[in-house]
């Protein structure tokens, strides 16, 4: 039985397939090219193109692909991209799994923090709704077509994650050049809270709740200790041993730069409570900010 992976290419895919195989599971990826081997399968998402035998007797989907949301500058087109890459993809998905003669047990499918929208100084586990905006109705939207496997019987999982820390690429080896050169600087007001979560943590939680049967609906996936981005700039200084700067970059300056991901991706306050991940037994390794950034570079 095999557990079936989207996204395996991807900043958390990769190191995920390769706990999965190193654990002896036997892993197929989802690939938009011709299969190399018997552990690849194709499908491409934007011609609705999966053959549900694929999935068939499967024991896991664990769904990663979308665009990424960081990496460009958010044009009307570009936006139609997120949309499509999450929401369609999954519907693709779901939709194979329900034609299967043997649907997979559990569906684990991403989503983000970006559901709740702002949520300011406030504590949220995974029962508050979910905010207004082009990025908390994407996960809306994202998490309904994963929760429609629920109707066949699937156990469905909806990832909340947070800031991933990985040494390997993503937001904080984006943010790595900038504070080596001694100019990191807080965001905004710097007071809006950043739920993070240790690339190693993330893999681990995966595994968790793939093992843990009573782990179902949204799971925030960010340690325990959520920090503010004053602080996770303090930090991540102390860590390289370079200077911070003392005066923050103002918001409007950001959304100049960066456009409307800027105000809507980087300025939010997201103070997340991982409860379902401590309620069934989850323990961190990294709940300390500076050793997880330690760690992961």
């Amino acid at each position: 039985m095999a557990i079936i992976v989207t996204g395996a290419s991807g900043l958390l895919g990769v190191p995920l397939v390769a706990a999965l195989r190193g654990a002896g599971e036997r892993v197929v990826t989802l690939v938009r090219r011709e299969p190399r081997s018997g552990d690849e399968a194709l499908w491409r998402p934007a011609e609705g193109v999966l053959d549900p035998a694929v999935l068939d007797g499967a024991s896991a989907v664990v769904h990663l692909a979308g665009a990424p949301i960081a990496e460009r500058r958010w044009t009307a087109a570009y936006k139609r991209e997120l949309v499509r890459s999450r929401v369609d993809s999954t519907r693709l998905l779901v939709r194979a799994m329900r034609e299967a003669r043997r649907p997979p047990g559990v569906l684990v499918s991403a989503s983000g923090v970006d559901f709740y929208g702002d949520t300011g100084d406030r504590v949220v586990d995974e029962g508050a709704p979910g905010g207004s905006g082009f990025l908390p109705e994407l996960c809306e939207r994202w998490e309904a077509e994963a929760a429609a496997a629920e109707e066949f019987g699937v156990r469905v999982a909806r990832l909340r994650t947070g800031l991933a820390l990985s040494g390997r690429g993503g937001a904080l080896v984006r943010m790595l050049p900038v504070f080596k050169a001694g100019l990191g600087a807080p965001l905004g007001s710097g007071k809006q809270y950043w739920s993070w979560i240790s690339e190693p943590d993330w893999v681990g939680a995966v595994r968790h709740i793939l093992a843990t049967p009573e782990v179902a609906g949204p799971v925030n996936m960010g340690s325990p200790t959520p920090v503010t981005n004053a602080v996770f700039t303090r930090t991540l200084g102390q860590v390289l041993r370079r200077p911070t700067m003392p005066m923050p970059v103002p918001g409007f300056a950001l959304s100049l730069g960066l456009g409307e991901f800027a105000k809507a991706g980087l300025l939010p306050s997201h103070r997340l409570r991982p409860g379902k991940l401590l309620d069934s037994g989850y323990e961190f390794t990294h709940s300390d900010l500076a050793d997880a950034l330690r760690a992961v570079l």
